[in-house]
């Protein structure tokens, strides 16, 4: 029987206007689909108008300007509904879904559901529930102890993946997903016996206790940040309040 990290795997990426989930907008987004190691991806691209400014850093990190998506970008409606169906869609196929930083990029896709759409992400999945790997908590649960910074560009190193093209979302997506094969085969051991459902099921306490253990050493450096126990999507701040 083939594991799932040898199996199909779909991942999703977007690149935004900022990292405020509530406020800022994604201006671009990607779902690749491999079917197993090795074979070619299949990657479906949209570049979004947001109908809101584009901060200069924003530009900086992606490369993507206002002007260049006033004349380019889609409107955010139709994109939105495209993207969440095509994550159900993967998702009733039995596909699981790999999210760098989940709560980031579903949570934000949420938010602009609900702001487009009036909608939620939560709707899509009904049917069939979202699996989702994220090879960020699925990285620093297998291997806690390794010192040195965790995102995308260091796992890809540490696990000798290649980059091409960093924050573009295609090109980060595809990323993703080879490392959660990596992170799969390197442990294989602890993982190979855990469905996609079991394994969403542990990264949501996973992350809660990772988001702790980063909330007391915020606490122990004197800053007042907080850092949010929820995976792979935050609640609404409506609802929590």
């Amino acid at each position: 029987m083939t594991c799932w990290y040898e199996g199909a795997l779909a991942a999703f990426d977007t690149e935004t206007t900022g990292v405020d989930v509530e406020g800022d907008r994604i201006v671009a987004a990607a779902v690749v689909v491999q079917d197993a190691p090795g074979t070619r991806p299949r990657v479906s691209r949209w570049l979004v108008n947001p109908g809101v400014p584009v901060p200069a850093e924003a530009t900086a990190v992606h490369g993507l300007t206002e002007e260049h998506l006033q004349h380019n970008g889609r409107w955010p409606a139709p994109v939105m509904y495209e993207i969440a169906q095509q994550l159900a869609e993967h998702t009733a196929m039995g596909r699981p879904l790999v999210v760098m930083n989940a709560p980031f990029d579903l949570t934000l896709l949420d938010r602009e559901l609900r702001r487009h759409r009036a909608s939620s992400l939560d709707r899509w999945f009904e049917a069939a529930p979202l699996r989702v790997l994220d090879p960020r908590v699925l990285d620093k649960q297998l291997d806690r102890y390794r010192k040195g910074r965790r995102t995308l560009t260091d796992l890809c190193e540490h696990y000798g993946v290649a980059l091409n093209d960093a924050h573009d979302a295609a090109a980060d997506a595809l990323a993703a997903l080879d490392v959660v094969r990596a992170v799969g085969r390197r442990f294989s051991a602890r993982l190979e016996r855990l469905s996609p459902a079991e394994l969403h099921a542990l990264q949501v306490g996973w992350h809660a206790a990772q988001a702790r253990g980063l909330q007391a050493w915020f606490a122990r450096s004197g800053s007042p940040e907080t850092v949010s126990t929820e995976w792979p999507l935050r609640e609404e701040l409506s609802a929590a309040a």
